[in-house]
């Protein structure tokens, strides 16, 4: 029997010689010549949507626009940006017709693809009926979605209070976790990210994150984040992933560098916080602007318990991981093997809709009661309405569990491609939560310089596939597509990166070519 990789490469060959689509500036045709890069060809695998022409302002004067009426802090990607205009499931549409895979799900947003017809088909009989009341009045959909979302949870993470962004369901945590403990303080990894609020700020541990504003750390403190790759500990076996570091270590029945980081989160404890008077720890369960990190096995069930004992709450930040992106759970927490005290979530949760939502139990809600607290558009029928599709489809269409097949078959494929080129230093995540990281020096893991990593995924952009960028540095590639991806999709994109680094690696001589090449 061939293995699968073999039988996925023959399956893509068979399709492609038979019916495909290429990628070109006249947009989508079955006739139109392949991309190129040197003697490469790349052939977007078949669409059957057909998209409507571009109607809108012109190139020029959507980049005017946004010059001089949109806030600077509106960064485009690459050096020429796209102009998105349209989407279809795991595919986007630029002004000119070019038809782009998206890898990147809107900044892990789109859950189970872009303008899916079920989701849409919600949204607009909501839209005719009701748009918005504010909770001052009952309407039936916000009661109808807060039962089948809680549901999804373990234990008695039974209360769910519904909001509009990631930044906000954090910032509400804080808020709870303060007010239920009543004391102050709460940790955070160094590289994590859990919004842009004032209030959350602090929390997000990233220099390039961070203004310089008074206040922005009142009662935050930042540990040691645990990166088994990057970080002063990490082996060969520490990470809930089909692929594991090239860093080695004798662990067996325990894990070292858990081990020790876990030691350094106590030392924290015993020198940095007031005894027995902890508000709350937060987490990502993997964590995704820092560039798909994940810990070593074990550690977030330790700290949850070390949180505990000294009076705090354990908050998990399922923002990215949740709604089935890790493939193996529901949620990313499931997979650390313990229960928080409270969930966050958005991003996934709406599929692009502004959704967001806290879930925890009935004792800590009701802190809330202490005074008024509000929030005008939170759990709208038109967004309970979204949330309630988004749930039907991850269940009818089986897509956590096509996150966990396609998203091994593509990490174990990822794993591979590793070993061709030098400048893929850690292959790293779970279903489709994945990050590849590019590496000037593989021994060292220094990161690879700005240039090359912009070089590489503009490129790639050109061949029509898209990546998001994230870690400190900006040398993670982040891959994150919509759920409803399939081993097709993953075979572009493999084929995509072969090409591109390859073109890459055979350039002049480089600074970064200073470990030997694998084969």
């Amino acid at each position: 029997m061939m293995p699968n990789r073999i039988l996925a490469h023959t399956k893509r060959v068979l399709l492609r010689s038979t019916t495909s689509q290429s990628w070109s500036s006249k947009g989508l045709s079955s006739k139109a010549a392949p991309v190129t890069v040197n003697d490469g060809q790349i052939r977007m695998p078949e669409c059957h949507h057909n998209q409507a022409a571009y109607d809108g302002p012109s190139y020029q004067k959507i980049l005017e626009t946004r010059r001089t009426h949109l806030t600077p802090n509106l960064l485009a990607h690459f050096k020429k940006p796209l102009v998105i205009h349209a989407g279809h499931m795991q595919w986007l549409y630029d002004h000119e017709g070019r038809r782009y895979l998206d890898m990147f799900g809107g900044i892990v947003t789109v859950s189970v693809g872009h303008c899916h017809p079920k989701v849409n088909q919600a949204l607009s009989e909501q839209i005719a009926k009701l748009w918005h009341t504010t909770n001052i009045y009952m309407h039936p959909k916000i009661h109808e979605y807060a039962e089948r979302l809680v549901a999804k949870f373990p234990g008695n993470l039974k209360s769910v209070c519904f909001v509009n962004s990631g930044s906000e369901a954090n910032d509400l945590a804080m808020l709870m976790a303060r007010l239920h403990t009543g004391n102050q303080d709460i940790l955070s990894f160094r590289n994590a990210y859990h919004g842009m609020s004032p209030y959350t700020m602090g929390l997000t541990a990233h220099s390039t994150w961070r203004f310089p504003l008074p206040g922005v750390n009142n009662g935050l403190v930042h540990v040691m984040n645990p990166d088994p790759y990057q970080g002063i500990w990490g082996g060969s076996a520490c990470r809930d992933s089909p692929v594991q570091t090239t860093r080695q270590c004798e662990c067996q029945e325990s894990c070292h560098a858990g081990d020790a980081y876990y030691n350094e989160l106590e030392q924290t404890f015993k020198y940095s916080l007031p005894r027995g008077k902890v508000a709350a720890m937060f987490a990502e369960s993997i964590q995704g602007v820092g560039g798909t990190v994940q810990f070593p096995k074990g550690y977030l069930k330790r700290a949850a318990a070390l949180v505990r004992a000294n009076g705090g709450l354990f908050v998990a930040d399922e923002v990215q991981t949740g709604f089935g992106r890790t493939g193996e759970h529901f949620w990313g927490f499931e997979g650390h093997d313990y229960v928080p005290d409270i969930v966050t979530m958005a991003k996934g949760i709406g599929n692009g809709f502004p959704l967001a939502a806290v879930v925890t139990t009935p004792e800590i809600a009701a802190s809330l009661g202490q005074a008024l607290h509000f929030n005008t558009y939170g759990g709208n029928p038109m967004a309970s309405a979204v949330g309630i599709a988004v749930l039907d489809v991850i269940e009818e269409e089986q897509l956590q569990r096509n996150s966990l097949e396609v998203g091994t078959y593509f990490l174990e494929s990822l794993a591979e491609l590793q070993q061709r080129f030098e400048i893929v230093g850690d292959v790293r995540g779970k279903g489709l939560m994945i990050g590849l990281e590019l590496v000037g020096d593989r021994e060292k893991r220094t990161p690879l310089a700005t240039p090359h990593v912009l070089e590489i995924w503009e490129t790639c952009k050109d061949l029509g596939v898209l990546f998001g960028r994230g870690g400190l540095h900006g040398n993670v590639l982040t891959l994150r597509p919509p759920l409803c991806v399939n081993i097709e999709n993953m075979e572009l994109v493999l084929e995509t990166l072969d090409t591109v680094l390859k073109q890459h690696m055979t350039k002049g001589p480089r600074s970064w070519r200073s470990t030997k090449r694998t084969h």
